[in-house]
């Protein structure tokens, strides 16, 4: 005869039974972030999964698109459900825990270099820290190489993510993985709810999380999404070693994805709008590479193919057009604020940026803003940490005066 338990303990035992039996496999490649945070998510659950490396397994790569339809990563097969791309929404709802209900001092959303930073500095003065966020490293995570970091001659965005990371899990702090889609304030509380119907409170809010890449807004776009045509050339591009690519844009991302995917790819073409305004140690590495071709003063007008993407055609602009055949395109044309969530909560210019004074307050008391989601007029990730700090310390003050 089984012992009787309480029913929360057994509901906890299911649950970590449920994880062992189930067979987890993570497809990734060696630099892509996305593939990193999914199997740290897993970690952090429990989860036991087997990693295989598709950007060095050939054969591995097919069975992982015949499996998902995709020629991007991470894809993630839970039995025999396909999980394509990071979804911590997803994995949460398999494998996460019960929701704690502690109110911290500060919520901060958001995991790049401001978010992470800020944490750091509230954990300091002692304050209950929550950190919500999709990912961990924001846009930092898909820069090939930083060459302007102080203390690093030339780190990956990845690596120097992870040093961030590390620190701040030394601490007490309580790190959630996330998709946060509203904001609100009720009662002098701060909440935040997440695509998977969590809900996050705290006294103070800090808002960090950054932007997310713009679209082409070219016909057939979301398609190819993942069968061609990628944003995150750190995570896919290994998975086309041998082909034919372009890159879009004219700034530091764009060119060094078209110097790096040079590195693999039989060709890249570089699709410029306008001109190329990246700075001049970009420019002169490109001047040298052999197999890049620029397209100035030209935008991507249609994308071709079937199942992937196949070929695209280019316009100058005199009209004139110009089809490429290719295997795939790296989107590198910018960001765009992650404020659509915020629905009046505080200030916004003509950007959608958040608006902040010299020390990070926003419009609402008890909120406050740091890194590239604010109307800071530098991008750069030495700066967004320094303005999460700010932003840090005048949570501290604010707390601290009720």
């Amino acid at each position: 005869m089984l012992p009787v338990v309480a029913p929360v303990k057994n509901f906890i035992f299911l649950c970590a039974l449920y994880r062992l039996m189930t067979r987890v496999t993570v497809y990734s490649t060696k630099n892509c972030p996305y593939c990193r945070m999914a199997k740290a998510l897993l970690e952090q659950y429990g989860v036991p999964y087997e990693a295989i490396d598709v950007g060095e397994d050939a054969g591995a790569a097919r069975k992982m698109i015949e499996l998902s339809g995709q020629r991007g990563v991470p894809v993630i097969t839970v039995d025999d459900e396909v999980i394509v791309g990071f979804d911590a929404q997803r994995l949460s709802e398999l494998f996460g825990p019960a929701e704690a209900g502690e109110i911290p001092d500060v919520l901060i959303v958001g995991a790049g270099p401001a978010g992470l930073t800020a944490g750091v500095y509230c954990a300091r003065k002692m304050l209950g820290t929550l950190i919500v966020s999709e990912n961990i490293g924001g846009q930092a995570l898909e820069s090939w190489a930083i060459e302007n970091y102080m203390g690093y001659r030339m780190i990956t965005g990845e690596d120097l993510m992870k040093k961030f990371e590390e620190q701040v899990r030394t601490l007490n702090i309580r790190l959630e993985v996330g998709r946060v889609v509203t904001i609100r304030e009720a009662d002098g509380v701060f909440e935040a709810v997440t695509l998977a119907g969590k809900t996050f409170r705290a006294r103070a809010l800090i808002l960090t999380q950054g932007k997310k890449p713009k679209k082409l807004g070219v016909t057939g776009e979301e398609k190819y999404l993942g069968r061609g045509l990628s944003v995150c050339a750190t995570c896919d591009g290994p998975l086309y070693k041998g082909k034919r690519v372009a890159v879009v844009g004219g700034g530091n991302s764009a060119l060094q994805t078209a110097l790096e995917m040079a590195k693999i790819a039989t060709s890249v073409s570089l699709i410029v709008r306008s001109t190329i305004r990246a700075d001049p140690v970009y420019t002169e590495r490109l001047a040298s590479a052999k197999n890049i071709t620029v397209h100035t003063g030209a935008q991507i007008s249609a994308l071709h193919g079937d199942t992937f993407l196949s070929g695209i055609t280019v316009r100058d602009g005199k009209g004139g057009e110009q089809q490429i055949g290719l295997d795939g395109v790296f989107i590198e044309i910018g960001w765009e604020p992650n404020t659509e969530m915020l629905d009046g909560l505080v200030t916004l210019n003509d950007r959608k940026e958040v608006v902040v004074d010299v020390n990070g307050c926003t419009s609402r008391p008890g909120v406050f803003a740091a890194g590239d989601i604010t109307n800071a007029k530098s991008k750069q990730i030495i700066i967004a940490a320094g303005e999460g700090a700010k932003a840090a310390l005048e949570a501290y003050e604010y707390l601290s005066k009720r």
